[in-house]
């Protein structure tokens, strides 16, 4: 997968590298994602730039801490053969100071948080969907907690072993 990547308004900081070895994570426990035709944008923006686009796109008129706009259904993901031209997955965009607030409610940095999100994020892209079923987010869960212990983060959640595995 290709990475397109916009920062604005975030910290100094190597959100592009971040970036890149997240999406390596999440090819690891979803493979889909790593079909070389695929192309993401994430967008490290502000606050009041995520709310304008979830009330645009969403009809809620407050931030959140990250968006995804999937561009292809689970069906096309899974059917897209190796060879042929780019294509556009979807769009991930993080707010900056939701981000951090939350970051630092939960004790850990920036990074590892924003790691999360767009591990969360990429999975939604992929087609997986925590609000279906309770299974789906157990499932979706798994899969963040491992992605994210490939790179050496600990379970945001709490609640699982690195491979996913509930304690």
């Amino acid at each position: 997968m290709n990475l397109d990547i916009d920062i604005e308004d975030w910290p100094t900081g190597e959100w592009g590298a971040l970036a890149e070895s997240v999406a390596d994570a999440a090819q690891s426990v979803a493979p889909e994602l790593g079909n070389a035709r695929l192309t993401t944008s994430i967008l490290f923006t502000s606050d009041d730039h995520i709310q304008s686009l979830n009330r645009e796109w969403r009809g809620k008129d407050k931030p959140t801490n990250v968006l995804s706009f999937p561009m292809l259904e689970r069906g096309e993901l899974m059917g897209l053969i190796g060879q042929g031209p780019p294509v556009m997955l979807g769009d991930i965009a993080l707010a900056r100071g939701i981000c951090a607030r939350e970051a630092e409610g939960k004790a850990i940095s920036l990074e590892d948080h924003a790691a999360h999100l767009i591990v969360h994020g990429l999975l939604h892209l992929a087609g997986f969907d925590h609000a279906t079923s309770d299974e789906d987010a157990d499932k979706m869960e798994a899969m963040e907690i491992a992605a994210l212990a490939k790179m050496g983060i600990a379970d945001p959640y709490g609640d699982r072993d690195p491979e996913g595995v509930l304690k």
